[in-house]
């Protein structure tokens, strides 16, 4: 910042003052002596009338204490221009043009042929021309000197500036390494399901749940004909494959030999499968009623699943779990049977819930 553009703003400061003494009367007539509500009310004026704004911090910087002599942004130059009754600080500059300094009397100079100086430095000009002791010296050498001392300076900054280089590359690439040391190490497996008996993809959803030593099981939900990828960097890999329909199966690979794609065949579970078919059914009631009869045991627990804000659980006996299935009713379109367990060749739990019809469409 030059010497001009600080004095050019210690003149705007005073129109400023000026301008705001016109309509107000604060505790000082100086504006650098405002402090408290004077700048609040001034801030408010200045909104009003110039449509901006002046922080306290920017207000305490350059009109109370600017021992550093530093002039505001441009923007804000504009604003208090503009409050002042100028267009812009550029218009403000040339409207209020600073007094010119004189400049010192030139005189003539003997010692050069029709060259004028100011005086004071003529007069110094032949002080040193007595005072001074003529030195010889070499220019080819001195000159040497110089290139040679450049020569090492520029080398030097070469050099720095690759080392600095060279470090922050080292440096990012540590970073790199750290952020992404796992995922380095970690590999991605994708298992297919299929029917055992019928070789096609399953149609049913699956719950894969991820056995880790010392750790809580993970469980993950595949959808129907979907696959199941799974990234891991361990050795083993343990998983139980299980679903309404199919038997659990447990799945251990060794996974320093084991390929990165395969297909695992589950087998179905035909009571679970029979229970379904002949729950969801809605013809020839009478064979309903005596199969369901013959799959379920007498002593089974069944449980419905109460789809609520309040998760709850209803418990019911086997006759009125078979009186509830062979009601025609539409709810046994959104009956759906979550899982089951057989014993000695019958059924002896079976957990299902009816969706609601609002959420099922």
């Amino acid at each position: 910042m030059s010497d001009i553009e600080f004095s050019y703003f210690q003149s705007l400061k005073a129109a400023v003052q000026e301008k705001y003494l016109e309509t107000h009367s604060p505790s000082y007539d100086d504006i650098s002596k405002w402090k408290g509500i004077d700048i609040i009310y001034f801030q408010e004026d200045l909104r009003q009338k110039a449509k901006g704004n002046i922080s306290e911090k920017t207000f305490y910087t350059y009109f109370k204490n600017n021992s550093l002599e530093k002039t505001p942004r441009i923007d804000m130059l504009n604003i208090l221009a503009i409050y002042s009754g100028y267009n812009s600080w550029s218009e403000f500059k040339k409207k209020n043009p600073l007094a010119v300094v004189e400049q010192p009397v030139l005189i003539e100079s003997k010692l050069t042929t029709e060259t004028k100086v100011p005086a004071s430095e003529a007069i110094n000009n032949l002080q040193e021309k007595v005072t001074k002791p003529l030195v010889s010296i070499d220019n080819q050498a001195f000159d040497e000197i110089n290139q040679n001392i450049n020569f090492n300076s520029e080398k030097q900054n070469f050099l720095k500036r690759y080392l600095w280089l060279g470090i922050s590359a080292f440096l990012f690439a540590v970073v790199l390494i750290l952020v992404f040391y796992d995922n380095l190490f970690y590999k991605k497996y994708t298992y297919a399901f299929t029917d055992a008996d019928r070789n096609s993809s399953i149609k049913g959803e699956l719950d894969v749940k991820i056995i880790r030593e010392n750790e809580s099981p993970i469980l993950f939900k595949v959808k129907p004909n979907s696959k199941f990828v799974y990234e891991t960097k361990s050795k083993n890999l343990k998983m139980v494959i299980s679903s309404p329909f199919y038997r659990t199966d447990t799945v251990t690979r060794d996974l320093t030999s084991a390929p990165s794609s395969e297909n695992i065949e589950l087998k179905p579970n035909d009571y679970a499968i029979q229970l379904y078919y002949y729950s969801k059914s809605i013809i020839d009631f009478k064979k309903k009623t005596s199969e369901l009869n013959k799959l379920i045991s007498d002593n089974a627990l069944i449980y419905q699943v109460v789809d609520s804000d309040i998760y709850g659980i209803e418990t019911m006996d086997k006759q009125k779990y078979i009186s509830l299935v062979t009601l025609p009713t539409t709810s046994l379109e959104n009956l759906e049977v979550i899982d089951s367990q057989m014993k000695n060749g019958k059924i002896v739990m079976i957990k299902f819930k009816i969706t609601d019809d609002e959420k099922a469409k």
